[in-house]
């Protein structure tokens, strides 16, 4: 998919204006604190989700105005398209191809994107719900059962250490705990099987996107943890038996902390870089490379799933990291439409072939 055109009304800093760009590379460049991150946020909102930043909607409308609109024309499913999307007075209405729409879902059908932004460095970074949360994203993105599944499992493991919390206080109610630990296991197994299927194709193109990155000099891996002692090849059948041995012997634990210690929600990916852990031993360069092959895998992963290739917003993506990554970056991922934000001037000259929007002030030209 491409995006051919951006207008935006009242978005943030952004003047009102619009932006028409290129099919393949396109670098928008500028001081901190013009508005480049604000340009891949209007893309993103057409995936049909919020603000990769966190922020609410109220929040995106210019400090002076009432409301903010967005009109995006694209080209998806091998015909042009159109979306707007406009937030006013807590309401926000989406158009599709001039025809109103119910929930912005609906544009997840026909538009998708992958972003890379700095807050995604704590999935090296940090703890493990941090690497659940993408491995379940980007599921999600492909999978609209798979939301289902993980939406019912939290909400059992919520009842679950709802139950170990009054036990406490009434004995009796441990008789009912197996029958929670049966619904348990067999939505678990759901959830694990997913993110092992998902992980044993991922870590293809992660390494090779990495291997390309590094120039060769670095080997990435992923590995899926799963604290029940499942494996990729185990059947259903056997996570579910795996899973409900696994509630029964962490009862004792599970009754001493009020909460459930074993399961899907407390699993790992772990990341490594020459054999080593990227979060302990990878430098701020190695770290980055190692999420921004993630990203691009996920990418390539919405590719073959959709047979149309996602547009990847890069921000902020090519500090701290060495010319022949940036080069990479730049240059050799143009079979997707890429935009990429930076604020050096050498790094925009270091592009070959696309577009280059400068920012100043909200003003981009």
């Amino acid at each position: 998919m491409i995006v051919k055109k951006l207008k935006f009304e009242n978005f943030r800093n952004l003047s009102n204006s619009e932006i028409i760009p290129c099919e393949k590379v396109n670098v928008i460049y500028g001081d901190n604190a013009q508005g480049k991150t604000n340009l891949l946020e209007a893309i993103w909102l057409f995936c049909g989700g919020h603000s990769f930043r966190g922020a609410k909607e109220n929040e995106l409308i210019h400090f002076e105005d009432s409301f903010f609109k967005l009109s995006m024309d694209f080209y998806s499913q091998s015909r042009d398209q159109n979306a707007e999307i406009t937030f006013a007075q807590n309401k926000k209405k989406i158009k599709l191809n001039g025809v109103e729409k119910n929930s912005s879902s609906d544009l997840t059908e026909v538009f998708s994107c992958v972003v890379f932004s700095p807050e995604n460095m704590t999935l090296v970074k940090r703890g493990p719900s941090l690497r659940r949360k993408f491995l379940d994203g980007a599921i999600c993105q492909q999978r609209i059962r798979y939301a289902a599944a993980l939406s019912k499992y939290n909400q059992i493991i919520n009842q679950r250490n709802a139950l170990l919390k009054d036990i406490y206080k009434h004995k009796e109610l441990k008789e009912t705990l197996p029958i929670w630990d049966d619904s348990l296991a067999l939505t678990g197994a759901i959830i694990l099987k997913e993110r092992m299927e998902y992980i044993s194709k991922l870590k293809i193109h992660a390494e090779k996107f990495h291997d390309d990155i590094s120039s060769s000099k670095e080997k990435l891996s992923l590995e899926y943890i799963s604290n029940a002692g499942v494996i990729e090849s185990d059947s259903i059948e056997e996570i579910t038996e795996k899973l409900r041995k696994a509630y029964e012997n962490s009862r004792k634990d599970d009754y001493h902390t009020g909460y459930t210690n074993i399961g899907p929600h407390r699993d790992d990916m772990d990341i490594k870089i020459n054999g080593i852990s990227a979060k302990t031993f990878g430098s701020q360069g190695q770290q980055r490379s190692a999420v921004l092959s993630l990203k691009l895998a996920q990418a390539e992963m919405l590719y073959l799933k959709n047979d149309e290739k996602p547009v990847i917003l890069l921000d902020d993506v090519l500090s701290e990291l060495d010319p022949k990554r940036q080069d990479f970056l730049l240059n050799k991922v143009d079979s997707y439409q890429v935009f990429v934000t930076c604020c050096e001037e050498s790094n925009k000259e270091q592009l070959k072939s696309g577009k280059v929007f400068y920012i100043n002030d909200g003003e981009v030209c």
